[in-house]
């Protein structure tokens, strides 16, 4: 891991939707970069670009102008194999509402990107084991989603996101379906995969208690960026980023750009 190297660069990007009085501008020219081992996140009110944003990054969604690279390379010139390869091996997608298939066990779920990728079950064993031992999530190998609590489901959501070692994970509001227990379970697993085995992480968030687990926070006010905040890991706690997060989030609301 090199905190100095730029795994994501997002330059001068808009996405704009409909056309003359129906024209709405999602995006207004948004520049960032993001860096390898970061845990960046990514906050704003409803309808302030950021789910537009991160479905831009996954090729979702085109952009109307402006570049995405990851990794030095412009994901928009990226067609047929290589886009498939794109988004099977160097993003992965974690979701709000968990998206597992109902007829897959959550192991099968898990595996499904290593399918794609040609990886036989038997072949992939050994690493669907050693993600659900990070996700806690071992005796629930053989069920079913509607047999998993929700807590269960998001984490088996995760290791799927997790299983083929993507450049960059993407969480959309991943405690958005989750009660704070499991909500914390859920950070406290994702910051130990950040902090230990150096994954990149971009999440967007509307939730204080989760974003004060990120190192970096970019706050976004319709469609630009509005104010960015860095946490001093060695000596700011947890409690004091999240009151720094809070008056941010204040400060939006009220709409002011002048934030300390």
């Amino acid at each position: 891991m090199n905190l100095n190297h730029r795994i994501l660069q997002v330059d001068r990007l808009t996405k704009i939707y409909g056309k003359g009085t129906q024209k709405t501008e999602a995006l207004q020219g948004i520049s960032f970069d993001v860096l390898e081992g970061e845990f960046l996140g990514i906050m704003g009110a409803s309808g302030s670009g950021k789910t537009t944003l991160l479905n831009c990054i996954a090729t979702m969604l085109k952009p109307s102008s402006g570049k995405i690279l990851l990794k030095d390379k412009d994901i928009s010139s990226l067609k047929g194999n290589a886009l498939a390869d794109y988004r099977g091996h160097e993003i992965g997608y974690l979701f709000q509402e968990f998206e597992l298939l109902d007829n897959m066990t959550a192991q099968e779920n898990i595996a499904l990107p290593l399918s794609l990728q040609g990886i036989s079950l038997e072949q992939a064993q050994k690493d669907i084991l050693q993600i659900a031992e990070r996700f806690d999530i071992t005796e629930v190998l053989e069920k079913f989603p509607p047999q998993m609590s929700g807590g269960q489901k998001q984490r088996t959501a995760a290791a799927r996101a997790f299983i083929s070692n993507p450049g960059i994970i993407l969480a959309d509001e991943p405690t958005g379906a989750l009660d704070s227990k499991n909500s914390k379970i859920l950070m406290d697993m994702l910051a130990a995969m950040n902090q230990e085995e150096h994954k990149t992480i971009m999440m967007v968030t509307h939730d204080p208690n989760a974003a004060s687990y990120c190192s970096r926070i970019l706050f976004i006010q319709d469609g630009r960026l509005f104010h960015e905040l860095r946490r001093n890991r060695q000596e700011e706690t947890t409690e004091a980023f999240y009151d720094r997060i809070v008056t941010v989030i204040a400060q939006l609301g009220g709409g002011s750009a002048n934030v300390l």
